[in-house]
């Protein structure tokens, strides 16, 4: 039995340089054939012996090895691999599929596992999706390499435009405003923004401010001398202090209360304050960035939050879009969290099936990237090392079923048949039209709604119900 015998997601084919180990004449011909039909370049060879001299003389994406060899077996190559740089992603191949070998092997370094017999169309798949894990590795790399910033992951229309406001703004010394629902990644931008910046050489400091009250949130900003209220036995240096030359973050800037927001627009019209308990001013060289998860026009109209405070924070605003609206980059994410998760927990990354991944994909996401994390965590801890399956992981995932109405607002009279074309109806407006998450929140299946739908005269392109139904 294989850990993975299907690839978890649909992969856009991208070529890349392959290279296949198998004693067997045919069968390393027949997959070089395959491979090279699909745009790859591929080099074949015999042994693990003529792989490794073969690595001395190129590189490759993706090293394809056969378990049982002669000489040197699938296993004993992939161990001589990790002794070396390398870069190439692992699949191995083997007709003697064993939940031992295949954990054994991916804890060698193997990107995956494929049991014999298998078809061109499942050899394709994995190549492809072995080369864009390579490359994703590769991102992450480099961009630690370069500037030690965090990863954003996502290659969809809405984070390459964040990615883009973020170039523009990370060179300036400009206050900025990070809005976005909670999850979504606000910190990872703010580090993002320094690392990128001109201060990264200084220090970013960060201040979580709904975690202190308002008699704390003044001294962690701004320190207090020695004596100056009860408990300040020693003098203490603030944020802004520590912050100096760098970037201070302000978490959940709405949190701050109104007395201490003023104090807060003194430091970023003039970049100077007093410590509490001393009358000496202090003068910082501090960029500010802020984040908040709340509509601030909302604090604002209801007195919560300074307008003049906002003006100051909000010189660029940044909004991060919610994982909704960018669910292509649902993949990508969940290979990079399932790699951290086993990582973390010393387990072999496991695999998701492709109707879980469709879920996935589908999910509306109330808790973002974060939850999305969780949920990726939840199934490496809980993996027996089977493919996670989408049945799995429903129970774990919000449910977003229409809500009952009270009996007060029952129809009287109202034919059964009539009722649940409304309730259809209802539901299907309630999810933009989407069928497949329509039919789960009515407990239905697809195919059963296709067709109530057809009955009503359901014409999906306008949306609209034709006069003859």
């Amino acid at each position: 039995m294989s850990v993975s015998l299907a690839p978890n997601s649909p992969i856009t084919p991208e070529a890349g340089r392959v290279l296949v180990v198998d004693d067997h004449r045919s069968a390393r011909e027949s997959m070089a054939e395959i491979l090279r039909q699909s745009g790859h370049t591929v080099d074949a060879i015999s042994s693990g012996v003529e792989a490794l001299g073969q690595l001395e003389q190129a590189s490759y994406d993706v090293i394809i090895t056969d378990l049982k060899m002669p000489g040197m077996t699938g296993l004993e190559l992939i161990e001589r691999l990790t002794q070396r740089r390398h870069g190439a992603q692992i699949l191995m191949v083997t007709a003697h599929a064993t939940v031992q070998s295949a954990v054994e092997a991916m804890r060698h370094g193997a990107f995956d596992y494929i049991q014999k017999p298998f078809t061109a169309e499942s050899l394709e798949k994995f190549v492809a999706r072995a080369i864009q894990h390579g490359k994703l590795l590769d991102q992450r790399r480099k961009l630690t390499d370069a500037s030690d910033a965090p990863v954003m992951i996502g290659d969809s229309r809405p984070m390459q435009e964040l990615r883009a406001r973020i170039a523009q703004v990370a060179s300036t010394s400009e206050t900025i405003l990070i809005s976005g629902e909670s999850g979504t990644g606000k910190e990872l931008v703010a580090h993002t923004i320094h690392t990128s910046s001109r201060r990264r050489e200084s220090p970013l400091v960060s201040l979580n401010c709904p975690v202190l009250s308002a008699h704390l949130m003044e001294s962690e900003l701004f320190g207090h001398e020695r004596g100056a209220f009860t408990g300040a036995d020693r003098a203490r240096v603030g944020r802004f202090e520590l912050a100096d030359r760098g970037t201070i973050l302000l978490d959940e800037v709405t949190e701050i209360d109104l007395g201490l927001q003023a104090k807060l627009l003194r430091v970023l019209q003039e970049q100077s304050f007093e410590r509490v308990g001393s009358s000496e001013t202090q003068q910082v060289d501090v960029r500010v960035l802020a984040t908040t998860n709340r509509d601030l026009q909302t604090e604002i109209n209801e007195g919560r939050f300074r307008q003049d405070l906002y003006y100051r924070l909000a010189v660029v605003p940044i909004t991060i879009p919610p994982l909704r609206e960018r669910l292509d980059d649902v993949p990508a994410l969940v290979d990079l969290f399932l790699h951290a998760a086993a990582e973390r927990i010393g387990k072999p990354p496991c695999q998701i099936e492709p109707d879980a991944m469709r879920l996935l994909g589908e999910y509306h996401w109330p808790g973002n990237v974060r939850e999305l994390s969780n949920i990726i965590s939840r199934a490496v801890v809980l993996n027996g090392g089977q493919p996670v399956r989408a049945d799995e992981i429903r129970p774990w995932l919000l449910q977003t079923d229409p809500q009952p109405t009270s009996g007060s607002d029952v129809p009287v009279g109202l034919s059964l048949h009539e009722m649940e074309r409304q309730l259809i109806e209802a539901t299907l407006d309630q999810f933009g039209g989407h069928r497949a998450k329509t039919a789960d929140a009515l407990g239905i299946g697809v195919r059963t709604l296709s067709g109530k739908l057809k009955s009503y005269g359901y014409a999906p392109r306008t949306k609209e119900f034709s006069k003859a139904a």
